[in-house]
């Protein structure tokens, strides 16, 4: 199981994250890359902006599996993102293991992954992986609202996102706006609505008191224990504290509202995966992609870390509705590459202590 506490802290995302590269050489990771390799020699180089608790018992069974070593090397994915940009093809790396699909997307535009099979691509919805082919999602989370049961009814739930800057809400709803998921949900706002309309929803939550919060766990708590309302959060923090406790998420205060009718509040988005071009004939990198998309990777990501698996026939956890069902906004996650924008409009909301 993946601490609750582990992932709260090494998901956050700061603005200097994006430029610091030097940091990524004093990562946590025990394989930290430097060998290129040459192809098909049994080694790969990841680079991973998943934690290292979170996703190295998945590779270490993929190594077992085929005899493949992995070389990894763990960073934030922004900081990693940016690596890759500034190390050019000059890049140790073989695959991008990204924790979001903006990340994925920048280095896409930089041209640098391969393009990959379309027997791996056509695996997971349209939705979920780049128009071009150069990367796809391995699992998915939605973004929801977390509230407390005892103090807000169903009936009460707000139907859009943007309803949390109204009176009803004021000082009730928690936020964590230096998380990566907040800042990927405001990129989303940029996105569907444009850059007035996201200003406009910062501008409106900083007047209505909102508690901010480091991260989504301390939320998702806080809220479970009645001290704060509601919270936007992504949704597979409740099974983590859930399972921590010892207890179900059914058995929860804290529950989840999903947002009906497209709504940006109900963003999905995915981690994912890229080749770099180096490795374009490389069968390791292959089957590499090729693991996380099959069914031992898929139901790992659903039973330990509570994600969405993207592959048909996988279930989910049992707690939340179907992938399939969700009422999605209509975001083209290629689009969710310009995090720096968005960070700087978050910091000028005031919204950051």
């Amino acid at each position: 199981m993946v601490s609750a506490t582990f992932r709260r802290s090494t998901t956050t995302l700061v603005a200097a994250g994006l430029l610091a590269v030097g940091l990524v050489a004093c990562g946590s990771g025990e394989d930290d890359a430097a060998d290129p390799g040459k192809p098909n020699d049994k080694v790969i180089t990841v680079y991973s902006g998943r934690n290292e608790q979170l996703i190295k018992p998945l590779l270490d069974k993929f190594s077992q599996q085929t005899g493949i070593k992995v070389q990894t090397r763990y960073a934030t994915t922004a900081q990693l993102a940016a690596q890759l940009v500034e190390e050019g093809d000059k890049s140790p790396a073989d695959v991008f293991l990204a924790q979001d699909a903006g990340a994925l997307g920048t280095v896409a535009k930089k041209g640098m992954f391969a393009t990959l099979p379309e027997a791996a691509t056509g695996k997971v919805a349209e939705a979920y992986r780049a128009r071009s082919g150069q990367w796809v999602g391995v699992s998915a989370r939605s973004r929801v609202l977390v509230y407390n049961a005892d103090q807000v009814t169903t009936d009460q739930l707000p139907t859009s996102v943007f309803d949390l800057t109204g009176p009803t809400w004021k000082g009730k709803v928690a936020i964590a706006p230096t998380n990566a998921s907040f800042q990927a949900f405001v990129t989303a706002i940029r996105v569907q609505h444009g850059d007035q309309k996201a200003k406009d929803f910062l501008a409106g939550l900083k007047a209505n008191e909102p508690q901010i919060r480091d991260n989504n766990i301390k939320i998702v708590e806080e809220v479970n224990d009645g001290k704060v309302a509601v919270g936007l959060v992504n949704h597979y923090y409740l099974g983590e504290i859930a399972k921590e406790q010892g207890t179900t998420p059914e058995a929860m205060k804290a529950k989840l509202h999903f947002f009906p009718g497209g709504d940006t509040g109900a963003l999905v988005n995915v981690a994912g995966v890229g080749v770099l071009k180096r490795s374009t004939e490389d069968a390791d990198a292959k089957a590499f992609v090729d693991y996380l998309l099959g069914a031992e990777a898929q139901q790992y990501f659903a039973e330990e870390t509570f994600e969405y698996p993207v592959v048909t026939g996988v279930p989910g956890p049992a707690y939340v509705p179907p992938l399939a069902d969700l009422k999605v906004p209509a975001i083209d996650l290629n689009d969710l590459d310009t995090l720096e924008a968005t960070v700087a409009m978050i910091t000028e909301s005031g919204l950051v202590p």
